[in-house]
């Protein structure tokens, strides 16, 4: 059972992070029937650390505290991509994977788990942004970037913000069950329960102007998504072969022309679907996949949501009925 909650604070230490494991784990919610963690801050760099927004925070516990805890939560912290963190920090989070704790980092507190070896041959995740560095950094990692949290073993990793909230309620739904996790949600005012899996809203999945060659050809599929295409009419577009095409378009998009412009529709359908009133079908035709069925299919296999729900999640309900 979970009863000791320690969180590992580095320099200039993410407040909303913070907040979120704070929110989850630090509270005496004992009136609702909900456990009471034993539950203190860290510092691992002193008693006094910066925040991310200019302001301190100080705290009475040092590493040791780290010692008697089931669970060790990292926050996100400025510049943890570039540190060189604490050696007795990373040793404190291997020995209490080692006795059977967990960890669980929150966006780019991965990088943290990371230095300290225990992402090496997990899955993990982190935010979108960070995810090719923290491949990058850690290739021993098997880092997935479009999911909201990963629980691999005693090692929770958990993407953005708002996707720590969730890696913690899916922890707490684990230790205590679907009503313990509701409760603290309902108090949160979040949803009770978004699955691991469900993809990040990622708002562009590649930098088109690193691509030299393919440039031009990937601004006018953007421009045609609602046109059927194949790799023969898009390699006439760029100049080439097929097979030249083909090859171009991998090595400066690291994917296929069928993916990206996959990819590219199901953007266009997050955006219609977040800033209009259109039909699901107009919108299925808008954005090239033909009908509803089709747009839910790859909506559902692409975001792990359907396009109704996303539409819930970004404009409320009322929207949705009247899209319908």
């Amino acid at each position: 059972m979970l009863k000791n909650v320690a969180v590992l604070l580095l320099d200039e230490v993410h407040p909303f992070e913070l907040g979120v494991l704070c929110e989850v784990f630090g509270l005496d919610r004992s009136e609702e029937g909900l456990p009471v963690h034993d539950f203190a801050v860290v510092s691992a760099e002193g008693p006094e650390l910066r925040t991310h927004a200019g302001f301190t925070i100080s705290t009475p516990h040092g590493l040791d505290r780290l010692e008697e805890a089931d669970l060790i939560a990292v926050p996100a912290s400025g510049n943890v991509m570039a540190k060189t963190h604490p050696e007795a920090a990373l040793s404190a989070l291997r020995r209490a994977v080692e006795r059977g704790a967990r960890v669980l980092s929150v966006c780019s507190g991965a990088y943290v788990l990371g230095a300290a070896g225990l992402l090496d041959g997990r899955r993990c995740t982190t935010h979108w942004r960070h995810a090719a560095d923290l491949a990058r950094r850690y290739p021993k990692a098997i880092v997935e970037p479009d999911v909201l949290y990963v629980d691999e073993g005693p090692v929770i990793t958990s993407a953005g913000t708002a996707a720590g909230i969730d890696a913690c309620l899916h922890l707490v739904r684990q230790e205590y069950g679907q009503d313990a996790a509701n409760t603290i949600a309902r108090r949160m005012v979040v949803p009770p329960h978004r699955d691991g899996g469900q993809a990040q809203y990622i708002d562009r999945p590649l930098p088109r102007n690193a691509c030299d060659t393919v440039g031009g050809t990937l601004a006018w599929m953007e421009q045609h998504l609602d046109q059927e295409m194949t790799v023969e009419q898009l390699a006439a577009q760029a100049h080439m072969s097929p097979r030249t095409f083909a090859r171009r378009f991998q090595q400066e998009t690291g994917t296929t022309p069928y993916r990206w412009l996959l990819r590219q529709r199901v953007l266009l359908a997050q955006h219609l679907l977040e800033t209009s009133d259109r039909t699901i079908d107009t919108i299925a035709g808008q954005t090239g996949f033909g009908t509803a069925a089709t747009l839910r299919h790859q909506f559902v296999r692409t975001l792990g949501t359907t396009p109704n729900a996303y539409r819930r999640t970004f404009r409320g309900p009322a929207a949705t009925a009247e899209a319908a």
